[in-house]
């Protein structure tokens, strides 16, 4: 096959629950390929000199008249979010943000979030406490990081299970295609989290709290230009959805390494092997993330293929965190790699705002989940997401007894 025939191989079910032997076939091909209008990168290296590189911009609101028509009659297209902004916009908007997300100031949730992470094992000890099946993605690889994330926001606990549908309808539009009624149902979660987040603003103006959403509201009443009423509700859903989707990801990816390779599971346990270094291994193995796309205002040459500004350059982190000239023996899980980091949380000036939230969460979480339950196995065959962009589980059955 050439690579836009494994590329389209990727969209089949096969495609999708396992994608990593195409990974494979395109890497035999070489690091760029030219596919059809897209320019696939499946070298590591490349992938990041892309990243780095602020000649390759994301898919703004430009770049959605040109390949989306009529997109700007659905809500869920947005062009005001982090994703698809460019500078100078975006580091504007991103300056007001990060610091709710630095290193510093995520450390000093730990505490929280092993009470959080606490609670949640209590709970699935006494649903499985007979031998039942308790479903790890519902039960706790939802609910940890959509707690974090709502506590940083300011979103009140009674409010918080009715986002995992919204996000799920939300999600639907990073995939490279999507159904009518996908389309739909995305737009009306859009509305929907807009609803609720303007409803929120307007009881933080009067009532702020200590959360982002107070610090937001105030910065967007200010009426200086430094964002807008829109741009507020646009990357408050971003980061609710975004906070929450891709960390229970990670979270069911690397459950499903230790159920399937007991030995790995035992070496996290026993403290053979550090949690950190078993999570960065996670991360490349079965990147919560794979895909993220850019394009040019030029034309230009990458690993000696043509780029137009008609391409879109699909930047392949899962194949990349896969790539053998970088990683030996690339398809066989070892938490004791050294050397190159994983790709999946992107690089650039995109480099994701949450990596050291999401590390901390899944460090707190496979630490305790792991020793409070010694005997944790699977209960039946899991189901994965059926997306390509973000890989997941959408059901993990387990049994903690």
């Amino acid at each position: 096959m050439d690579a836009t025939e494994i590329f389209a191989a990727l969209l089949t079910p096969d495609g999708l629950a396992d994608p990593y032997p195409l990974y494979a076939a395109l890497h035999d091909l070489g690091p760029v390929l030219a596919a059809d209008d897209a320019v696939l990168v499946v070298g590591y290296e490349e992938i990041g000199a892309v990243l780095r590189d602020a000649a390759y911009r994301v898919p703004d609101a430009a770049r959605f008249d040109e390949v989306r028509p009529g997109w700007r009659d659905h809500s869920s297209l947005s062009a005001e979010s982090l994703l698809n902004l460019n500078p100078p916009d975006h580091g504007r908007i991103r300056s007001l943000v990060a610091k709710v997300f630095t290193a510093r100031r995520v450390a000093t949730l730990e505490p929280a979030v092993a009470a959080m992470t606490d609670g949640l094992l209590d709970a699935m000890a006494e649903r499985g406490a007979d031998g039942s099946p308790v479903e790890f993605m519902h039960d706790f690889a939802f609910l940890l990081p959509v707690t974090v994330i709502c506590e940083l926001i300011g979103i009140p606990e009674r409010d918080r299970e009715r986002f995992r549908p919204l996000a799920t309808a939300l999600v639907a539009t990073l995939e490279p295609f999507m159904t009518e009624q996908q389309l739909t149902d995305a737009d009306a979660a859009t509305l929907e989290l807009a609803e609720y987040f303007a409803d929120l603003a307007a009881r933080r103006r009067s009532e702020p709290s200590d959360d982002l959403m107070s610090a937001l509201v105030n910065i967007s009443d200010s009426r200086d230009g430094r964002l807008s009423d829109s741009e507020l509700l646009e990357n408050l859903i971003l980061l609710l959805v975004a906070g929450f989707e891709t960390t229970a990801n990670l979270l069911g990816n690397g459950l499903r390494v230790a159920l399937t390779q007991p030995r790995v599971g035992d070496a996290v346990r026993d403290g053979s092997v550090p949690v950190a270094a078993f999570i960065e291994e996670v991360l490349r193995f079965d990147s919560p993330v794979q895909f993220t796309s850019r394009r040019r205002a030029d034309t230009a040459e990458l690993g000696g293929v043509p780029v137009t500004p008609a391409d879109e350059v699909i930047t392949m982190l899962g194949a990349g965190n896969r790539d053998p000239r970088r990683f030996a023996d690339p398809g066989r899980f070892d938490a004791t790699r050294s050397g190159a980091g994983p790709l999946s949380f992107g690089g650039g000036a995109h480099f994701c705002l949450g990596s050291a939230l999401a590390r901390l969460e899944a460090a707190v979480a496979f630490r305790r989940l792991l020793t409070r339950f010694p005997g944790l196995s699977a209960a039946g065959e899991p189901v994965r997401k059926e997306s390509l962009v973000l890989r997941g589980f959408q059901s993990l059955p387990v049994r903690v007894v």
